[in-house]
């Protein structure tokens, strides 16, 4: 009998071809084969594990072989004349193992009867044998490597002590008592030859439960190996397909190897057509152009290279924008076996994003409107007031001139034109000719008089003039286009800025304190800083206004930071104040404390002061104590 295969040796070639046949068999034969032998198996032992399944298609094909060799046996024992009663008794031992395998639902009760089946043999014939040392033939060694394949270790450990004191104790003991009845003497060597043999049993079974152990710890290794990696690859594979990322996997030639269900429907939806593994990503019939682009960047990228980009693809409802990122997938060898791609669909993104960028322009065009409203305002306010001034001086004039002695004059003139020829005579003799000296001299320092008051008049009226044009012309220089960088001198813009308040902050008896250091001039957008300052001191006069306080005071300073490098624009009141909680809204879009408020302008400001490499900040006691605003600027290479 020969030693059975181990599971290691038999298991791949079942598993792969599903029969115990050799190799260069056809694979028609072993199908036929298997087919039989899972024929003799209960349906319980036919879904086994595959390496269990091959331990019980071995049992029941050895049973069967068995069977029809002891069968012939027995025939042939038969016709010899000769009893084969053990015979008989092993046939019957293994058409019970036979039926057994097909009514067990656990391969343990028919491996048992096989097993003792063999013992049975073997001591039978080494009984009727007549050979002393026939116990110790070497196929008795593969009945405890057979119970160990068939069985557990400590099964194998009953049938193999029961085979040893059945061969090496019962029988050498039978043995020598027969010698001993026929007069003779037993060989001297049996009881080592014996020993030797129930050593050999015993090893043969350490042996077979050595490797059987060994290999169950790498079955169990293996399967707990595989366990774990199925786990990590159902892991993987739900935080693949959780995503709403698409993830893509292609091997060197473009064919797809991974995809998720978003990477199916983005592909259903970009070319209309299903996406299946291993199809080339890229089909010339659906990408066109478009393929002819990503064969190029595949190429890159299975050089070695990263790509990452924005992938416009035009789609039959409406346009995607895709960001996309493409990695090689590198062996242990550095060699790129594929690539992955991963995209998402930012199209929402893009269109918030443009959706922002116009409202952005919207608010800065506002912004601005407001800002050119709010010096309007001033420049009215200081205009009206000079107006005033001027519609004064010109009524006093007017006056002046309605009531002027110049009409006495006249009737003088007149006089003196009617008495030419007699001048001498009528100034001399004529009561009303010797009152018109004196009343000529009276008159001609009233029209000196009026002379004067009338110049004085006209040179206010010049002055006023010449104020409104002064306001004019500084409106017309910051009503420049914005943009345009030059160099500026601060305070001098902050109280051109103030210029533009002045009325409104006289009229509102707000004090106001200035405090200026020594700072450079800076190159920057004057439209822009003027705009903050003019929405600073708009913020900090109406803060003013709705408080409560008596001494309504506004300080600006401008001063240097502790560093150096940059400078420092404070605009300080003691107004209404801010509460903490407003404090980190305060330049948020839309937000306000002001009934009629806009809830833009300290927003644009505080988008203005980064545009300049800025900052702008604000601190505040609390409500009643006033607040603070900081412009921060960089002083740049002017400084």
């Amino acid at each position: 009998m020969a030693m059975p295969p181990s599971p290691e040796m038999s298991s791949p070639a079942l598993e792969s071809t599903g029969s115990s046949a050799q190799p260069d068999t056809p694979p028609e034969s072993r199908s036929w084969w298997v087919e039989r032998l899972d024929s003799l198996l209960s349906p319980s032992l036919r879904e086994s594990p595959p390496a269990e399944l091959v331990r019980h298609r071995i049992m029941v094909g050895a049973t069967f072989v068995l069977f029809v060799f002891d069968l012939l046996y027995v025939l042939w024992s038969l016709s010899l004349g000769v009893s084969p009663v053990g015979g008989f008794v092993v046939i019957i031992g293994y058409a019970a193992t036979l039926v057994l395998a097909r009514k067990s639902h656990t391969p343990t009760a028919p491996a048992a009867v096989l097993l003792l089946t063999l013992c049975t043999g073997l001591i039978s014939g080494l009984f009727t044998s007549g050979n002393d040392y026939a116990g110790a033939h070497a196929s008795e060694m593969v009945v405890p490597a057979l119970a160990v394949y068939l069985l557990k270790p400590r099964q194998a450990l009953l049938i193999t002590v029961l085979l040893c004191i059945a061969v090496s104790g019962v029988y050498p003991l039978y043995v020598q008592h027969h010698a001993l009845a026929m007069g003779s003497r037993p060989p001297a060597d049996l009881w080592f030859v014996y020993a030797f043999g129930t050593f050999a049993l015993l090893a043969s079974w350490g042996l077979a439960t050595l490797h059987s152990t060994a290999r169950d710890s790498a079955q169990s290794s293996l399967e707990r190996t595989l366990k774990v990696l199925r786990e990590s690859e159902s892991r993987l594979s739900s935080l693949v397909e959780s995503t709403d990322d698409v993830v893509l996997s292609v091997d060197a030639q473009g064919h797809v190897l991974t995809a998720n269900a978003t990477a199916k429907q983005a592909y259903q939806k970009a070319f209309g057509s299903k996406l299946e593994l291993g199809q080339l990503l890229f089909r010339p019939e659906l990408a066109g152009e478009l393929g002819e682009v990503w064969a190029t960047r595949l190429a890159q990228v299975l050089q070695g290279q990263r790509l990452r980009l924005e992938e416009k693809i035009l789609t039959t409802g409406a346009n995607m924008v895709m960001d996309v990122s493409i990695n090689p997938i590198l062996g242990e060898d550095g060699r790129t076996l594929g690539l992955t791609i991963f995209s998402r669909d930012i199209t929402s993104r893009k269109e918030a994003e443009t959706r922002l960028g116009e409202i952005h322009r919207t608010l800065v065009d506002v912004s601005r409107q407001a800002g050119m409203a709010e010096i309007a305002t001033g420049v009215l306010h200081n205009v009206g007031n000079t107006l005033n001034s001027v519609n004064i001086s010109t009524a006093l004039v007017t006056d002046q001139l309605r009531n002027s002695r110049l009409n006495g004059l006249a009737k003088a003139m007149q006089l003196l034109r009617e008495h030419a020829t007699d001048f001498d005579a009528f100034l001399t003799k004529d009561p009303q000719g010797r009152k018109l000296p004196p009343y000529l001299i009276k008159l001609s320092e009233q029209l000196q008089e009026e002379r004067e008051s009338m110049l004085k008049e006209l040179h206010a009226l010049g002055e006023s003039v010449e104020h409104i044009k002064s306001i004019v012309s500084m409106q017309q220089k910051h009503a420049r286009a914005a943009g345009a960088v030059e160099e500026v001198a601060v305070p001098q813009l902050i109280d051109e800025a103030l210029r533009l308040h002045a009325v409104s902050f006289e009229r509102l008896g707000i004090r106001i304190d200035r405090d200026y250091a020594q700072v450079p001039v800076v190159s920057l957008d004057r439209h822009q800083l003027l705009q903050i300052l003019i929405n600073l001191l708009s913020n900090a006069r109406d803060s003013l206004v709705a408080s409560q306080q008596p001494d309504k005071h506004l300080v600006i300073r401008v001063r240097r930071a502790p560093e150096g490098e940059r400078m420092i624009i404070e605009v300080e009141d003691n107004g209404m104040g801010i509460a903490a909680d407003h404090l980190p809204r305060i330049f948020a879009q839309g937000f306000t404390t002001k009934k009629e408020g806009h809830g833009f302008g300290l927003h644009i400001s505080s988008l203005a002061a980064t545009e300049m490499k800025g900052r702008l900040s604000c601190s505040s006691p609390g409500p009643g104590l006033g607040a603070t605003f900081a412009l921060e600027l960089p002083l740049g290479t002017s400084a």
